[in-house]
């Protein structure tokens, strides 16, 4: 057990960040900054 407590740690604090930045509403502005990149890199944009 002792071997897969720095793994669990690391998932948990990942986890936690992905709440927080969910929460603070970054998941919407990656994904209308990834939409744009996208749009301008085929010239639809």
């Amino acid at each position: 057990m002792r071997s897969r407590l720095p793994a669990l740690l690391l998932l948990t604090i990942g986890l936690l960040f992905l709440f927080l930045g969910v929460c603070q509403g970054e998941a919407e502005i990656v994904f209308r900054k990834a939409t744009n990149l996208c749009l301008e890199c085929i010239g639809l944009g």
